[in-house]
């Protein structure tokens, strides 16, 4: 089969697209062909050996981790789910692969895709959809009524972020760039504002919860925003955010971890419209890593960079 893989940690220039042997499913494993996978800036911090102490150092390694496909195999003790399912999920950072034909993923980290969603938008919402999901649904309880701020409101956790708080009948604010504010309004942001000019004085104890995806906020801003028993929660590590969130304290980092009430509750808001992805491009495996490196490159375009080897 074809897939993106490496050999050894570095820039982009280390990918290469290679036929690789099939792989075969444990214990507690499932195998899927991939109709569509999607990239997230965490697929290449981990590709520069950033985060080498989570993915190891067995090579080569495969690029990717949000799929979307058809089950051809389960490993022994995989029981809910069966071949010939169409399915979404995310592999473990030590596993990746998903920019192939072929991946192999833990039974627990997949879930059956809505006949309604594509598997291009199922390829996309998985990591960005399962983060605000568990940030907002699972860690803040957000309930009818309380007000939410999102930074970087546009992007793909921020996109996510507004379209679960308004289903779950929160009020939100939006910061993102002053020429997406049209987009943001459309999304269902209340209250736009343009990050360059954000000032944490005009929202002091504003919000029952901060959501900084954009990595834009200390925790001594996220503070003085909200309200008495809020929380402000975060995607992008930093020192102090690591050791706020160790401590008894309403500042917590949040991940894109998959459990199998996040996965259901990615696939119901999918399967009902209400959580739907912005995919700035689809390309063939054969396309997938020049795509891959003008983005990283340029950030652009806007919106998900989806592959599908089997499109």
């Amino acid at each position: 089969m074809k897939r993106v893989q490496y050999f050894r940690y570095g820039g982009p220039e280390e990918l290469r697209l290679d036929e690789a042997k099939r792989p075969e499913p444990g214990r507690g494993q499932v195998r899927v062909q991939v109709r569509a996978a999607s990239l997230n800036p965490m697929d290449w911090k981990i590709r520069r050996g950033e985060l080498k102490a989570l993915s190891g150092f067995r090579f080569p390694r495969g690029l990717g981790h949000d799929f979307a496909g058809v089950v051809d195999a389960v490993g022994p003790g995989a029981e809910r789910i069966k071949v010939g399912d169409h399915v979404f999920g995310v592999t473990s950072i030590r596993q990746a692969g998903a920019f192939a034909e072929c991946v192999v993923a833990d039974e627990k980290n997949v879930w059956r895709k809505p006949p309604s969603v594509s598997f291009e938008q199922a390829a996309a919402l998985t990591i960005v959809g399962l983060t605000a999901w568990n940030a907002l649904a699972a860690k803040a309880s957000l309930s009818p009524g309380q007000s939410v701020l999102v930074t970087g409101c546009l992007g793909g956790v921020g996109r996510s972020a507004v379209q679960i708080a308004r289903m779950r009948g929160a009020e939100v604010v939006g910061s993102c760039s002053a020429s997406g504010r049209a987009e943001a309004l459309a999304l269902g942001v209340g209250e736009v504002v343009d990050y360059r000019a954000f000032d944490v004085a005009s929202f002091r104890r504003r919000f029952d919860v901060v959501f900084d995806t954009a990595g834009a906020l200390s925790l001594s801003q996220c503070g003085a925003m909200l309200k008495r028993g809020g929380l402000s929660l975060h995607i992008v590590p930093t020192v102090a955010k690591m050791i706020g969130s160790l401590l008894p304290s309403r500042h917590h980092l949040v991940f894109g971890d998959p459990t199998l009430q996040s996965l259901a509750g990615v696939a119901d808001a999918a399967e009902q419209g209400k959580l739907v992805p912005a995919i700035g491009r689809i390309v063939q495996l054969s396309e997938a890593i020049p795509a891959m490196v003008e983005l990283e490159r340029t950030g652009l375009p806007k919106g998900k960079l989806v592959i599908a080897p089997m499109r």
